[in-house]
């Protein structure tokens, strides 16, 4: 993932710089929830973070940025993934989300749309079992210093992407922010394999990323963010936990991701692509909301 980055980085460098944070990284900057899915493999995490200005930048540029979930193996941890139906054949998949960033910013870089300084974030490490790994009913604290009680060791993805979203406010300062992720079966239930799920708190985010979708031609529904699910994830030790109740299960993601959202200031919206990241059928990837991402960006800039 690191490498890919790097090609497309190298593709376009009047426009992208490209910055990947080591594990030393990642520790000085405490992201503990991300380092904790990483800990179990003896491959090191790769945080990548690419960015674009326009070759002609002013400075006034508006900022946004996009964070990718990066699993590139997902064995489910000690909640190993086993049995008929658990697909974990498959699990490469896991890293679509921020395969679709990096498509993204490909996109961006050849279109250099005016206006607009992106930020193009994925969070990339495989979550295995070792003796080191990390266990249900750890306590883990994410780089804002919210704890998260750990329930089930394959809800790993949103604790990956949560430490990317507080990266992506706290060190990129950006106004508005879409995560993208192969985040949860619920998505798949509840819209099949065509079409991505999204979720936002915003009335104009979900109009700018639905145009933006329809510009890509790939198909998203706006999906509720039902707050009262948010009760299943209260923990008594921590914060909050990263799993709640199976019932509503995509919403309830959401919702642990919306915890490390400043929602007072930052505008956010993600994008659950279980189900259209993948054709299993074919055994290959789509790409899907690459092209939907890179018109965002372009729409942000021009808006």
């Amino acid at each position: 993932m690191a490498d890919a980055a790097k090609l497309i980085a190298d593709k376009f460098p009047d426009v992208l710089s490209l910055k990947v944070l080591e594990r030393e990284d990642c520790e000085k900057l405490k992201m503990g929830c991300y380092l904790a899915v990483a800990r179990g493999s003896i491959k090191p995490p790769k945080f990548i973070h690419m960015t674009y200005k326009p070759k002609d930048a002013t400075g006034n540029e508006k900022k946004i940025a996009i964070v990718g979930k990066g699993i590139t193996f997902d064995s489910g941890g000690y909640n190993l993934k086993a049995g008929a139906g658990s697909l974990i054949e498959s699990m490469k998949l896991d890293m679509g989300g921020a395969g679709a960033v990096l498509g993204a910013a490909m996109i961006v870089g050849a279109l250099a749309p005016a206006g607009v300084e992106a930020h193009f974030i994925g969070a990339c490490c495989e979550n295995m079992i070792s003796q080191d790994a990390y266990r249900p009913g750890d306590v883990i604290t994410a780089s804002n210093g919210k704890t998260v009680e750990i329930l089930n060791t394959d809800a790993e993805g949103r604790l990956a992407l949560c430490d990317g979203l507080v990266y992506a406010q706290e060190q990129c300062g950006v106004e508005a922010v879409v995560d993208t992720a192969t985040l949860t079966g619920a998505c798949i239930i509840a819209l099949g394999g065509n079409v991505g799920g999204l979720f936002t708190p915003s009335d104009s985010m979900a109009a700018q990323i639905k145009a933006a979708s329809q510009t890509g031609g790939e198909k998203i529904w706006r999906m509720p963010l039902e707050e009262e699910y948010f009760e299943s994830l209260k923990s008594p030790i921590a914060d909050v936990k990263n799993v709640g109740s199976r019932w509503g299960g995509a919403i309830i993601a959401a919702l642990f991701l919306k915890e490390f959202i400043k929602t007072d200031t930052v505008k956010w919206a993600h994008l659950d692509i279980a189900g259209p990241a993948f054709q299993l059928d074919k055994g290959q990837a789509t790409g899907f909301c690459a092209r939907t991402l890179a018109h965002w960006v372009a729409q942000y800039g021009s808006g």
